[in-house]
């Protein structure tokens, strides 16, 4: 009689690869949540992108900031949404972007225009509340 060699995995060599698994998505899950949330602000950013072009036209027709939404020619706040995004909002060509809890409840950031002497806008990213870690580059520190 030939003798059956047995086949498979040990116990501990299961136990090994489950312990590996479970380290990798402890490190992976962060960083994808992390991800997730930049790419909620940077849908924010966009949207502040088209509220920019508004107060600069105004800007360059009237010689002055809008006051609002309206004054920019643009939909009332609360109308501009999106998946993260609650409002985008203009208060004296400040343009404020509103998030919702995809990237944290009421967490905001901050568009501040000014006149270069040129006579060109420039505009500052301004962290306003969301944290920095989930802001591009040219976000941070200015």
């Amino acid at each position: 009689m030939t003798q059956q060699k047995q086949q498979g995995f040990t116990l501990i060599e299961l136990m090994i690869v489950v312990a590996i698994i479970g380290i990798l998505a402890a490190v992976a899950l962060p960083a994808y949540q992390d991800y997730t949330k930049r790419a909620h602000v940077s849908e924010g950013i966009t949207l502040g992108a088209s509220a920019k072009a508004a107060v600069t036209e105004y800007y360059v027709s009237e010689a002055g900031w809008p006051a609002d939404n309206t004054a920019a020619g643009m939909p009332v706040s609360t109308t501009i949404t999106g998946n993260a995004v609650t409002s985008v909002e203009v208060d004296d060509g400040v343009i404020t972007v509103t998030y919702n809890d995809k990237v944290e409840s009421g967490k905001t950031v901050v568009f501040t225009p000014s006149v270069a002497g040129t006579g060109s806008i420039k505009w500052t990213c301004n962290a306003g509340t969301v944290d920095a870690k989930y802001l591009p580059s040219n976000c941070r520190g200015s």
